[in-house]
C-alpha cells in the first residue's frame, strides 16, 4: 500500500522576501520583486532587469570560513533547508538519520564560480584556480551540502532538468517516501543565474524581457505586449513527511502531496510542443497519480513565463484537461512578482502552493494591462482572492521538452 505523504515545513530565499511569512505576505499583496540588475554591470544588455534577492546574509546560516567555499546557489539552499526544518519543529536528534533524505535541483548550479575561475585562469594562470573550484560549481552540491548540515543520511540526488528541476526534485521525493525508501525528504530548488555570463547566453537567445525602463511590470504573464521571462534567483525547500511519521509528533500539516506527472515533448530544444500536448500529458499523468477529481481542482499555479509560446501552450494544455471546467480554475502566474528562478522556479511555486490551501487564498497574477485575445482563463489579475483550495496543481515546463507537474490536496 502507498504511504501518504505530507508537507510539514518550509523555507524560501527570494526576490520577495526571506521566509516563509515574509515571502508569503507579499506574494499575498502583489508585491513584485524586480528591479535594475546590481550584481554586476548590465549597462550594456539588451536586458538590464532581473529578481535579485534582497538583504539576504548567509553568515546567519553558515560560518564564514565555509561560506567562501559554498556558490551563492548552494547559500541559498543550505538557509532555505534550515529555514523549513525549522519551521517543520523537527527534532534532527531524534530522526532515524539513514531514513532522511535530500533531493534538492538546480538548473545551472554554481555558474557564479564558474564565471570567477574562468576569469582567474585567463588573467592569474592555471596555478591559481581555487581547489574548490569543482565542489562549489557542480550542481549537486546543494544537496550533498544540505545532507551534511542536517545530518541527512538517507537517499540523496541532484535534478538537473532546466525550469523544471525543483518540480521533479519534490516530486521524485514524494516517491521515495511513497514506497517506503525514506521518512523524511528535505526536498526542492536553488539557483544563483544573475552573472553576466548566463545572462549573456539568455539575452542572445533573445528570450528575457527588455523592459528595462520599468523594471517592476518587465514580468507580465498572459498580456499581450509581455516580451520575454525576467531572470530571477533563490530557492525553495519542502520539508516533505510520511503521514504517520508526522501525526506521531504532531506535525503541523500544510497540505498532502498527492500527484506527480513528468513527460517528454520530444520536439524541440527550447519550445514547447504544438498544443500543449507534453504539459498535457504530465497534467493528465498527476491527476491520475493522485486519483483526483477534475471538478476539485481550485488553483493552478502556471509555469507562466511571460513568453509568447509558453502562455499560449500552457493555457492550450489546461483546456485540454479541464475542457469547459477551465474557465472556473483559478490560474496565476506568480513569476510576475518573482521573475522566474529557473532550476528554483518549481520549488518556490510548490511553496506558494501549500500555503495556498493552507491560507484558502489565491495569490494574483500582476502587471496584466491587456490580456492577450488568445488567453481566456481565469488569471487571477492585479489582486489575489480569499477562496478555498482543495487541490491546487503546479507546473514546470523546462528547455529540453521536460513536464512536470505536482498537485497538493487539503489535508
Amino acid at each position: 500500500m502507498k504511504k501518504r505523504v505530507v508537507i510539514t515545513g518550509l523555507g524560501c530565499i527570494t526576490p520577495v522576501g526571506n521566509g516563509k511569512e515574509t515571502f508569503w505576505n507579499n506574494i499575498k499583496s502583489g508585491v513584485c520583486g524586480i528591479d535594475t540588475v546590481t550584481r554586476f554591470d548590465a549597462s550594456t544588455f539588451q536586458t538590464q532587469v532581473a529578481g535579485e534577492v534582497k538583504d539576504f546574509n548567509g553568515e546567519e546560516y553558515i560560518n564564514k570560513k565555509e561560506l567562501r567555499r559554498l556558490d551563492r546557489f548552494t547559500q541559498f539552499a543550505i538557509a532555505s533547508a534550515k529555514m523549513a526544518v525549522e519551521d517543520s519543529k523537527l527534532d534532527l536528534d531524534k530522526v532515524e538519520r539513514n531514513r532522511m533524505g535530500v533531493i534538492i535541483g538546480s538548473g545551472i548550479g554554481g555558474v557564479e564560480t564558474i564565471e570567477e575561475q574562468h576569469k582567474i585562469l585567463l588573467n592569474k594562470g592555471n596555478k591559481r584556480v581555487s581547489p574548490f573550484f569543482v565542489p562549489m560549481m557542480i550542481g549537486n552540491m546543494a544537496a550533498g551540502q544540505v545532507s551534511i548540515y542536517l545530518g541527512a543520511k538517507g537517499p540523496n540526488t541532484n535534478v538537473c532538468t532546466a525550469c523544471a528541476s525543483g518540480t521533479h526534485s519534490i516530486g521524485d521525493a514524494f516517491k521515495l517516501i511513497q514506497r517506503g525508501d525514506a521518512d523524511i525528504m528535505v526536498a526542492g530548488g536553488s539557483e544563483a543565474p544573475v552573472t553576466a555570463l548566463a545572462f549573456s547566453g539568455f539575452c542572445n537567445m533573445k528570450a528575457m524581457s527588455t523592459r528595462n525602463d520599468d523594471p517592476k511590470t518587465s514580468s507580465r504573464p498572459f498580456d499581450k505586449d509581455r516580451d520575454g521571462f525576467v531572470m530571477g534567483e533563490g530557492a525553495g525547500i519542502l520539508i516533505l513527511e510520511e503521514l504517520d511519521h508526522a501525526i506521531k509528533r504532531n506535525a503541523k500539516i500544510y497540505a498532502e502531496v498527492v500527484g506527480y506527472g513528468l513527460t517528454a515533448d520530444a520536439y524541440h530544444m527550447t519550445t514547447p510542443a504544438e498544443g500543449g500536448e507534453g504539459a498535457t500529458r504530465a497534467m493528465q499523468m498527476a491527476l491520475q497519480d493522485g486519483n483526483v477529481p477534475l471538478d476539485e481542482v481550485d488553483y493552478i499555479n502556471a509555469h507562466g513565463t511571460s513568453t509568447p509560446y509558453n502562455d499560449r501552450l500552457e493555457t492550450q494544455a489546461i483546456k485540454n484537461i479541464f475542457k469547459d471546467k477551465s474557465y472556473d480554475i483559478c490560474v496565476s502566474s506568480t513569476k510576475s512578482m518573482t521573475g522566474h528562478l529557473l532550476g528554483a522556479a518549481g520549488a518556490v511555486e510548490a511553496v506558494i502552493c501549500a500555503m495556498s490551501i493552507n491560507d484558502s487564498f489565491v495569490p494574483p497574477t500582476i502587471n496584466v494591462q491587456n490580456v492577450d485575445e488568445e488567453l481566456d482563463l481565469d488569471y487571477v489579475l492585479d489582486k489575489g482572492r480569499e477562496k478555498e483550495v482543495r487541490y491546487a496543481m503546479s507546473n514546470s515546463l523546462g528547455f529540453g521538452g521536460h513536464n512536470a507537474t505536482l498537485v497538493f490536496k487539503k489535508y
